[in-house]
């Protein structure tokens, strides 16, 4: 296994270096987005890469943009990203880098959540509510919720945390229209997802959508999609309602970091090299179980 922290594409102008992603430009309507082995928790980025990641986060979106196509296009051109770098760059790009369509992302961020956990379950215990919306008393922690939620956030700049808003606040940012078929879509996109998903003995308890539009106004998906770092997977045979279930995603690094005297603000602390390597193990067992048999 490799590890690759940072990419340094020459031949093509950066854009931007997000938490995970280094974007870069192809002419003047594509992308080329290279998925790094970074990692971030608690909205930092970590010092110390998870080997192969960005290759199992490349492959696990890959999946799930073809798989989900029907339901809405999405940012893949098809252009194979080794065509697009010179020779010398081609080891960098190769396995973990897409080149896209360019579109306008929308300012916010579309979660759906299918579970009772985290951030909701907090909320639910203090006022029966996830994102200020009401649910039926009696539920459990990890419960199955009645209904999927739609409860979209804000985009946080690096270092900044999202913020949850209501309905509304997104019909304001994006109109009533535009709003609504976000949600729709989101909500259409996760429930396919997570009956698929649960054939393989995965239950995705929830997951986060970002979206662009075209020239013509017309939405896609973009980003990535139901990876171990946008959603939370969970071996179904060890779902059971009233505690966190294990995870193929990155709550084994937040519990880890949980655990240490750090408080969640820049520098974090390096990761030992067997809880990098079991990170990586936990990534790549969601790869398997979702594409393979």
């Amino acid at each position: 296994m490799s590890a690759l922290f940072q990419s340094d594409i020459k031949s093509l102008p950066l854009l931007n270096r997000g938490k995970v992603r280094d974007i870069y430009a192809v002419g003047e309507d594509k992308l080329l987005v290279v998925t790094t082995d970074r990692l971030s928790a608690f909205d930092v980025v970590l010092p110390t890469p998870i080997p192969d990641k960005g290759k199992i986060l490349t492959a696990v979106a890959d999946f799930w943009f073809h798989k989900l196509s029907h339901i809405v296009p999405n940012q893949l051109t098809g252009i194979a990203p080794e065509t697009v770098v010179t020779a010398e760059e081609k080891g960098q790009v190769a396995g973990r880098a897409i080149v896209v369509k360019k579109l306008r992302p929308l300012p916010i961020e579309a979660i759906v959540r299918g579970y009772l956990v985290g951030s909701g379950w907090k909320e639910y215990k203090t006022s029966g509510t996830v994102c200020s919306i009401p649910l039926p008393a009696g539920l459990r922690e990890a419960d199955r919720l009645p209904e999927p939620l739609f409860t979209p956030s804000t985009k946080a700049e690096a270092g900044a945390h999202d913020e949850n808003i209501s309905f509304a606040k997104a019909e304001e940012l994006l109109g009533k229209e535009l709003a609504a078929k976000v949600r729709d879509v989101s909500i259409a996109l996760y429930k396919e997802a997570a009956e698929y998903a649960l054939t393989r003995g995965i239950i995705i308890a929830d997951t986060k959508f970002e979206f662009g539009l075209d020239d013509i106004g017309t939405l896609h998906l973009i980003d990535e999609a139901l990876t171990p770092d946008s959603s939370r997977f969970w071996p179904a045979d060890s779902h059971a309602p009233g505690a966190n279930p294990p995870s193929f995603d990155k709550q084994y690094v937040r519990d880890w970091l949980e655990a240490q005297n750090w408080n969640k603000k820049p520098p974090a602390p390096a990761l030992p090299a067997d809880v990098a390597a079991k990170t990586t193990e936990k990534y790549r067992e969601a790869l398997t179980r979702l594409t393979q048999g």
